[in-house]
């Protein structure tokens, strides 16, 4: 396992695997309408990191799976997760993602949306084949609990009054809730128990929310063509992510003003203000931080896995939460 390392990617570990995925999905894209296959090719061949399916392939792996059953699982976790994007770009109106223009910029909010739910009505097309009424159980209420989390963050777009408590809320439910229904799915089609599965099930929440929590510090600290979106889109949307809320409770008077002006308004303006007083407040740190606690939940969680080559990317993919800048 000496050569798995954030840096040369688990998915390279894992690549026949993933290859097997990325069958399925081309297999699975095809529609009889054009437009559909266009964007959708669009969107997946945009790649990306792919850790929710990678989720379902090591968490499988790890609990010994025999079978190819994960690869279309894999795919499923993927299909979802790709149409929640199509939702997102449309809703936050982005115009870039993964270093490439978003389909909304380039096919137009009509289709975007639309195609979305081609995609998520294909993924439970999938999940009847799977024929385990526990994976739909699972993936049901995970795609519900998506949705809900996609219109708290709505309600809370431009309230400067956001608590770390209701911020974690959307975090919990709009990202780390398809982080733990891959790991489950993962942990439940190779045979594991029920203490297995919710194991994973907690794994794959506090790697979903460590993954979250470094997005949301990079918007304030990375650059565009490392993180694939642009700087400050957070700050234009008016989402009053970790590091801005840190900033209103331990800021000055004029800083507590400046942020809830931008949220309120959604003003990237004074981005630099705020990246400086952000910078200078410990807001980076503090998110870090709390990234670093959720990541080691994560580790903490499958401290009873057997050990494997499996195992340990799960706990290598725990620190790249963390570490990475992208």
């Amino acid at each position: 396992m000496s050569a798995i390392s954030p840096q040369n990617s688990i998915t390279e570990f894992i690549a026949p695997e993933m290859a097997a995925v990325n069958h399925v999905i081309r297999q699975q894209l095809h529609s009889e309408v054009p437009l559909v296959n266009q964007i959708a090719e669009y969107i997946i061949s945009a790649g990306g990191k792919r850790i929710r399916p990678v989720l379902v392939l090591l968490m499988a792996n790890a609990y010994q799976y025999q079978g190819s059953r994960h690869h279309e699982l894999a795919a499923i976790v993927e299909f979802i997760h790709t149409a929640t994007l199509l939702h997102d770009d449309v809703v936050d109106e982005s115009s870039l993602r993964r270093g490439r223009q978003t389909a909304n910029a380039l096919f137009g909010n009509a289709a975007s949306v639309l195609v979305g739910d081609f995609l998520y009505s294909r993924a439970f097309q999938m999940m009847v084949g799977i024929n385990s009424m526990h994976v739909m159980q699972i993936l049901a209420d995970a795609t519900n609990v998506i949705a809900e989390g996609e219109v708290l963050q709505l309600l809370n777009m431009h309230d400067p009054d956001v608590s770390e408590e209701r911020y974690l809320q959307v975090i919990r439910s709009k990202t780390a809730k398809l982080f733990e229904a891959a790991a489950q799915i993962g942990a439940l089609i190779a045979g594991a128990n029920i203490e297995q599965i919710e194991a994973a099930a907690e794994y794959g929440r506090s790697l979903g929310t460590a993954f979250q929590l470094i997005d949301d510090a990079l918007d304030y600290s990375g650059n565009a063509e490392e993180i694939g979106k642009n700087v400050g889109d957070d700050l234009r949307e008016g989402k009053p992510t970790l590091p801005l809320i840190y900033l209103m409770k331990h800021g000055t008077d004029e800083q507590r003003n400046l942020v809830r002006a931008c949220i309120e308004q959604g003003d990237e303006s004074k981005f630099e203000a705020i990246l400086a007083a952000i910078t200078n407040s410990g807001a980076l740190n503090y998110t870090k931080e709390e990234a670093s606690k959720a990541a080691l939940r994560a580790t903490n969680s499958i401290a009873s896995l057997a050990e494997s080559p499996y195992k340990q990317a799960l706990l290598t993919l725990a620190s790249f939460a963390v570490d990475r800048n992208h």
